[in-house]
């Protein structure tokens, strides 16, 4: 079906999408296949999604290990970004050639996505699009991270492991910008120079050697919140670290371990042990409380203080290779899907 935009141009309702129809191996379960997207009605709008990329998430949602079991068929992708091709008769808040990423939790590897115009959040027309696509998922974890657990000062410490992750770098660029100082374990020696010159304040390796120079580092200063994306021993590293009363919160399972926490941290240390899930938080925030979110990352991305690497840019047709490098190790930076 042929449609006619607000501006008078040809748009086609049919779009590709990639899908599931049920959990497994990546490789093995993801389909692309043609739909009927339809027509933008009352407050919906028609967005031609321009990239997404691969994100942990992503996988874990395709392998049935994520938070949330699929509705099949399902269509992955956390995250994107795409520009309005067509808008309903009563949309105020956009219009034709706006570059939005959309806010719902799922089905962003799609080339066309129609939603009410609340579940997308606009952006400047000029805003590096691949930059846009990978804006809703780990700089807006990060944030949250340092600014929902503990009300930090600036010259306080934050100590992570997982510092070369997507969340990782962004706590890193971020605490720059706001004036706290970093704290990152990573597994690789050849990261630590790496994560210094993105601006963290300390690089240390994840074991029992790393853990000594931190607190040496520290000394008496306190460190009032930790940031665990891997579980097992690297979550207890970081409970050495942290301070009596510190956060530990715990937003990524890495090492597929449990979290174990020994008495000693919870009776000594009275930490406090919590966890972050975005996805829940996205479900449940205003647009006023997302705005407040968005903006500082938006402008931080725009002055150039706070950027993602990007391994390479595969497209749609190449998703079974794109889905192979994303679950690869040692990778520059996210692969993404253009659409």
């Amino acid at each position: 079906m042929i449609l006619l935009s607000m501006i008078g141009v040809l748009v086609s309702t049919k779009g590709m999408r990639l899908v599931i129809h049920q959990s497994g191996v990546p490789s093995e379960v993801v389909f692309l296949e043609e739909f009927e997207a339809g027509e933008p009605q009352g407050h919906e709008v028609r967005v031609r999604m321009l990239y997404a990329p691969i994100n942990p998430a992503d996988l874990n949602f395709i392998e049935g290990t994520y938070g949330k079991a699929p509705n099949f068929p399902a269509v992955p992708g956390v995250e994107g970004c795409g520009r309005v091709e067509s808008v309903g008769e009563a949309v105020e808040s956009l219009e034709v050639g706006d570059l939005v990423i959309p806010l719902s939790a799922w089905g962003s590897w799609t080339t066309t996505m129609v939603l009410a115009e609340n579940q997308f959040a606009k952006l400047p027309k000029d805003f590096d699009e691949v930059q846009a696509a990978m804006l809703r998922v780990n700089p807006t974890t990060a944030w949250r991270l340092l600014h929902e657990y503990r009300l930090l000062e600036q010259g306080d410490w934050v100590v992570q492991n997982a510092g070369n992750s997507g969340v990782g770098r962004a706590v890193i660029q971020i605490a720059k910008s706001q004036g706290f100082r970093t704290i990152s374990f990573v597994r690789r020696q050849e990261l630590i120079a790496e994560l210094k010159a993105l601006g963290g304040d300390a690089v240390f390796l994840d074991d029992a050697e790393g853990v000594r120079l931190a607190l040496e580092l520290v000394g008496e200063e306190k460190v009032r919140l930790a940031l665990n994306a891997v579980g097992g021993d690297s979550a207890l590293r970081l409970m050495e670290v942290v301070s009596v009363s510190g956060a530990v919160v715990t937003y990524g399972a890495m090492s597929r371990r449990s979290l174990k926490v020994p008495n000693k941290y919870l009776i000594f240390k009275d930490l406090e042990i919590r966890g972050c899930w975005l996805s829940r938080w996205m479900d449940h925030a205003s647009s006023a409380e997302i705005a407040e979110v968005m903006q500082p990352l938006v402008a931080m991305v725009m002055k150039g203080d706070l950027l993602q690497p990007v391994e390479r840019v595969f497209e749609v047709g190449e998703y079974r290779e794109a889905l192979a490098r994303a679950q690869e190790s040692g990778r520059a930076g996210k692969v993404l899907l253009k659409f």
